[in-house]
């Protein structure tokens, strides 16, 4: 049965999970994820970031939720926000810039600068625990920048995720992760995969 089918939803929540349907983005198996835990369900943004017609729409409805919000520039971690960073920059007419790893963390290379008092807003594909858009809110702050927001096109951190930002999700996925140690019999049974993000 189709994602979309398993919960009521609003028009918006509905499109938005067909476009993730649509895209394959959305998946079922038993995933390791980026934290180490385990999950049945694996959210794929790289997917969905394949097509820039569903990136176009999905920034639209995105800047929707973000109205009334001022940025002058969007800040994504790399990799998984810069397709969805950078078309939400495009169409705010705002400036783009990224985060990349450099020794485990994350960090303004490239000569990007970040201005004190330059309203920035973080744009990141999903997160689970957050650890990445914390980081992202981190390096803007370091320049005394003010965080304006934290717009998500998925949160799966069930609510556990706690920022000191506004944050913007365009979808929530609750789907339960566990500890490797501590599998339900249904995912014990499926050879685990680590499929990036």
């Amino acid at each position: 049965m189709p994602f979309s089918k398993l919960v009521n939803m609003d028009n918006e929540q509905q499109e938005i999970l067909e476009i993730f349907e649509s895209s394959k983005a959305l998946l079922r198996g038993h995933f390791i994820l980026r934290s180490g835990l385990r999950s049945g369900h694996f959210f794929q943004c790289a997917r969905v970031c394949e097509y820039m017609d569903k990136v176009t729409r999905l920034a639209e409805l995105m800047l929707k939720k973000l109205d009334g919000i001022e940025f002058q520039t969007v800040l994504s971690p790399a990799m998984g926000g810069l397709v969805i960073g950078q078309e939400v920059a495009r169409q705010a007419n705002a400036r783009f810039i990224f985060a990349e790893k450099q020794n485990d963390r994350l960090v303004l290379r490239r000569g990007f600068k970040i201005a004190p008092g330059e309203k920035v807003l973080i744009v990141e594909d999903v997160i689970t625990r957050g650890g990445r858009a914390q980081e992202a809110i981190d390096i803007a702050e370091g320049f005394e920048a003010k965080v304006v927001g934290l717009a998500l096109l998925a949160d799966r951190s069930a609510g556990n995720a706690d920022f000191n930002v506004l944050v913007v999700s365009l979808a929530e996925f609750n789907f339960p992760t566990y500890s490797p140690d501590d599998l339900p019999p249904e995912l014990a049974g499926i050879p685990p995969i680590k499929p990036g993000s």
